[in-house]
C-alpha cells in the first residue's frame, strides 16, 4: 500500500516538472490573469461621486416642547366654599366680567350668600380646574383664561447649549398637527437661571403662525437656528475621511497617463458646520469639482476608479413660512 502511494506521488511531480520544462518563459500567464511577463493589471475601484455644491447651510440646536398662550390670568374664589356650578368649558371664549362658576361659602352652622366668580380677563379658557361638588379655597384657581390670541412654544435648554442661545435668534417650528409646513418665529424670553435638579434653562419662542391653526397644549418640534451661512461648498458628510488626525477627500480627476481613464486623488481639506448629513469644507475644495461619496475606505491616492453612479448634489434644508 505504501509502495503504491509513494509511485503515484512520484508520477505527479514528475508530471509537474515535465509541464515546467515544456512551458516557454514568456507565455506563463501573468500574475492576477494580466498579460504576458508577469506584468500585473491595473486595479480600478468602483465608486459613487457627488459634485461639490454651493449655497446656504446652517447649524441648530434640535429642541421639543409644549405650545402656549403668551400671556394667560387665574381666576380665584373670593371665599373658601363649594363649588355649585360651571357656567364655562375649556376653549371657549369669555368676556371681562362674565360668570365663571357658583361658589357657596356657607359651613355647618353657617349660612351665606353663595357668590358669582367671573372673569377678570376677556379671553379663552385654557384650563377649569373647577368641578362641581369639590372644595375650593382663595389660592386655588377656578380657571386660567389666556388673554391674547399670541402663542409661545415653552423650550428647555441643556446646560451644554446655553451659550448658543440668545434673545431673537429665529426659529423653525413644526407640529404633528400639520405634516409638511414649517412655521417661523424667534426666541422672545431667556430664563436668567437654570433649575439645579435638571441643569436646563427654560426659553420662550414665538410662533407666528395665521390663523388658529395653532392651540395650546400642541406639541413642537424646534431648531434654534445658531448659525447661518450663505454661498459656502457643501458635500456628503460621509464623502470626508477622518483618519490618524487628519480629514480629507477622494477627488475624481482625468488621469494624466492614460486620459481615457479617472484616477482619485487624495486631498486634505478643512470642515466647517456638520449638520443633517452634510458638512461645510472651508478650505480644500471647490464647488464643481467630483468627490468620491461612497467606496472611498479602500482607496489610496492615484490609483484608478470607475464612476458607478453620480449622486445628487446635497442641498440646504428649506424654510418656509406656513401660509394662511
Amino acid at each position: 500500500m505504501r509502495a503504491k502511494m509513494l509511485l503515484t506521488v512520484s508520477a505527479v511531480i514528475a508530471a509537474a516538472l515535465f509541464f515546467a520544462a515544456c512551458t516557454d518563459e514568456g507565455e506563463r500567464p501573468g500574475l492576477f490573469g494580466g498579460g504576458g511577463g508577469g506584468v500585473p493589471p491595473v486595479p480600478v475601484f468602483a465608486v459613487n461621486t457627488v459634485v461639490a455644491a454651493q449655497g446656504p447651510i446652517q447649524d441648530f440646536i434640535g429642541l421639543s416642547g409644549d405650545v402656549i398662550a403668551s400671556s394667560t390670568v387665574d381666576a380665584f374664589a373670593e371665599a373658601a366654599g363649594r363649588v355649585e356650578s360651571v357656567f364655562i368649558t375649556i376653549g371657549q371664549y369669555v368676556a371681562r366680567g362674565q360668570a365663571i362658576a357658583l361658589v357657596d361659602p356657607s359651613r355647618p352652622g353657617m349660612t351665606f350668600q353663595p357668590h358669582t366668580v367671573t372673569a377678570p380677563v376677556s379671553g379663552t379658557v385654557v384650563a377649569l380646574p373647577a368641578q362641581v361638588g369639590m372644595t375650593v379655597s382663595q389660592m386655588v384657581p377656578l380657571a386660567r383664561i389666556a388673554s391674547g390670541n399670541t402663542l409661545e412654544v415653552r423650550l428647555f435648554v441643556a446646560e451644554r447649549f446655553i451659550s448658543r442661545v440668545s434673545m431673537g435668534l429665529p426659529a423653525e417650528i413644526t407640529l404633528a398637527a400639520w405634516p409638511g409646513e414649517t412655521f417661523v418665529g424667534n426666541v422672545s424670553e431667556v430664563s436668567p437661571t437654570l433649575d439645579p435638579i435638571s441643569r436646563t434653562m427654560e426659553i420662550r419662542v414665538n410662533v407666528n403662525a395665521p390663523g388658529d391653526r395653532l392651540r395650546s397644549g400642541m406639541f413642537a418640534n424646534v431648531r434654534l437656528i445658531t448659525e447661518r451661512k450663505e454661498n459656502v461648498v457643501k458635500i456628503p458628510a460621509g464623502a470626508m475621511i477622518t483618519r490618524f488626525g487628519g480629514r480629507y477627500v477622494y477627488v475624481v480627476e482625468q488621469d494624466p497617463e492614460s486620459p481615457e481613464y479617472s484616477i482619485a486623488l487624495r486631498r486634505e481639506v478643512t470642515p466647517g458646520i456638520m449638520v443633517d448629513g452634510m458638512v461645510e469644507i472651508q478650505d480644500g475644495l471647490a464647488s464643481g469639482e467630483e468627490v468620491v461619496a461612497r467606496g472611498q475606505t479602500m482607496l489610496e491616492s492615484g490609483v484608478r476608479v470607475n464612476v458607478i453612479d453620480r449622486l445628487e448634489p446635497v442641498g440646504a434644508t428649506p424654510v418656509a413660512q406656513a401660509g394662511g
